[in-house]
């Protein structure tokens, strides 16, 4: 067997690897897209997940490549990234993918992956082999993703709230049941749009790096675009239902209107990083959405230890990744 053709299977077994890891995503954020809607009783859970899954698929029709190319090429030096960095990037995000899912919190996908590229990169060459410009941009978007859907799901209620307020509650809940259909479709083209992307950017950062794909093509191979994006919504047909309770029954109580509104305002937010190219959270931007509809309602009517439980996740993701891929590069680079 000569060497390529031990590259090559080295390559198709991470990317298989990938495709593991999209899946996961589609599973473990599948709460993001139809917590709310099932909370509210607009659709049952197999509806919903079947719903959300053909509009993360949709995804691939409306967005560019943007959140792709900025993992695909934007987070670590050309030259330093090889199969092994792959592996422990990987290793560190199906990991912290694993623990969250299991206890059932709602912490990032997006994130466990960026983590572990940056702790596997890091472990290989030091820090200063990132892109901190790209990297920079990622972390401050942990607290600007959130803080945004909860600013526009608030204004998106009080909007709401003004326009109809000579309306019956009978009315009002008739309206928004229909309403928020659109407003979840929505929702889910932005989670497709934003998180499948990042999967083809370490793919595509993986072909580059073995040379399959050359460092100047300005869009990833339509197979690696294909599969991320089927990956991702058969990961989201399955469902992860230990989020959607916490999603949508444990932070606050949502009526359909509530609904609307935070998946209007976390929508908005997903489409405009992911015009930007900027990879952020659904798990964040949903979150800050859903608390924000409460709050506005009033602020106990938010269950603050469990919102807090889930900040304290989020600011553990990226450096408890980083470990496990450092570790997992380690490993693989002195066992193979």
């Amino acid at each position: 067997m000569t060497s390529v053709q031990v590259e090559l299977w080295v390559v198709v077994l991470l990317v298989a690897l990938a495709l593991v890891f999209d899946f996961m995503n589609g599973f473990h954020d599948a709460a993001n897209s139809i917590a709310t809607v099932v909370s509210t009783g607009v659709l049952k859970p197999g509806q919903a997940v079947l719903f959300a899954a053909v509009f993360n698929f949709i995804a691939i029709f409306i967005f560019q490549l943007g959140v792709a190319a900025t993992i695909g090429k934007g987070l670590a030096q050309p030259g330093v990234v090889d199969v092994h960095v792959v592996f422990g990037a990987l290793i560190g995000a199906i990991s912290w993918n694993f623990i969250t899912w299991y206890y059932g919190i709602p912490s990032s996908s997006s994130h466990a992956l960026i983590g572990g590229i940056v702790g596997a990169v890091m472990s290989k060459a030091g820090a200063s082999a990132l892109i901190f410009s790209s990297v920079t941009k990622t972390v401050v978007f942990i607290f600007v993703s959130p803080l945004m859907g909860f600013l526009l799901g608030s204004l998106m209620l009080i909007g709401v709230s003004w326009t109809f307020r000579r309306s019956t509650p009978s009315r009002v809940d008739r309206w928004f049941r229909r309403l928020q259909l659109v407003s979840a479709g929505a929702y889910s083209l932005g989670h497709g749009g934003n998180d499948a992307q990042k999967t083809i950017g370490i793919v595509w950062m993986l072909l580059i790096a073995t040379g399959y794909t050359a460092v100047g093509d300005k869009f990833p191979p339509t197979w690696v675009v294909l599969s991320c994006y089927t990956a991702i919504s058969l990961g989201t047909l399955f469902g992860g239902w230990r989020i959607v309770k916490t999603m949508g029954q444990r932070l606050t109580k949502l009526k359909p209107v509530d609904g609307f509104c935070a998946e209007t305002g976390g929508a908005i937010t997903l489409f405009t990083a992911a015009i930007l190219g900027i990879p952020v959270s659904t798990t964040h931007t949903i979150t800050g959405a859903i608390v924000g509809v409460g709050a506005t309602r009033r602020a106990s009517a938010v269950r603050w230890g469990v919102a807090g439980n889930i900040v304290w996740a989020w600011i553990f993701t990226i450096p408890a990744t980083a470990f496990v891929a450092a570790i997992a590069y380690w490993v693989s680079f002195q066992v193979f």
